[in-house]
C-alpha cells in the first residue's frame, strides 16, 4: 500500500511540476493596459497551437480506431467464412471415376453397356402405294367402296 501511496504522490508531483512549466502563474498586478492587451494576445496565440495540435492528434486518433475496426472485421468474415476457389469442370472416364468413388476395391473395368437393357423397336405398318390407276376399274360403283370399307376393318 505504501508504494501505491508513494506512486500516486510522484504522479502528482509531476504533473504540478509540467503545468507550472507550462503555464507559470500570471502577475497581472501592475500592468498596464497596453500590457494587459499583449499578454491577451500572446494567452489566445498559445490556445490556437493547443487547439490545432488538439485537433490534429484527435483526428489521428480517429483514423487509427477505424484501421482498427476494419482490420478487426476483416479478421472476423475471414475466420467465419473460407472463400471457395471456383470449380472447374473436369472430364473422367466412367473407370476413373469408379476408381476415385470406391478406392481399390473395383480393379477391373466394368462395361456399362453391357448391363443395359435393350429395347427392340417394332417396325411400322407401311401401306403399300400402288398405282392408282391399276385398280381404277376395279375400285369404281358400290363393289370398290364395299371392298375399301372391308379392308378398313
Amino acid at each position: 500500500m505504501t508504494m501505491l501511496d508513494q506512486e500516486k504522490q510522484v504522479r502528482k508531483d509531476e504533473r504540478a511540476r509540467t503545468l507550472a512549466e507550462r503555464c507559470p502563474e500570471l502577475q497581472m498586478s501592475g500592468l498596464s493596459l497596453q500590457d494587459l492587451q499583449t499578454l491577451c494576445k500572446e494567452l489566445h496565440q498559445k490556445i490556437d497551437v493547443v487547439d490545432e495540435e488538439r485537433y490534429d492528434i484527435d483526428s489521428k486518433v480517429m483514423k487509427n480506431t477505424r484501421e482498427i475496426q476494419d482490420l478487426t472485421q476483416k479478421i472476423f468474415e475471414l475466420k467465419g467464412k473460407m472463400k471457395r476457389p471456383a470449380l472447374k469442370r473436369v472430364r473422367v472416364s466412367a473407370d476413373a471415376m469408379l476408381g476415385a468413388l470406391l478406392g481399390a476395391k473395383v480393379k477391373e473395368s466394368v462395361d456399362f453397356k453391357a448391363n443395359l437393357k435393350t429395347v427392340k423397336k417394332e417396325e411400322e405398318k407401311k401401306e403399300e402405294v400402288t398405282d392408282w390407276r391399276k385398280n381404277v376399274d376395279a375400285m369404281s360403283g358400290m363393289e370398290g367402296r364395299k371392298k375399301l370399307f372391308d379392308a378398313g376393318q
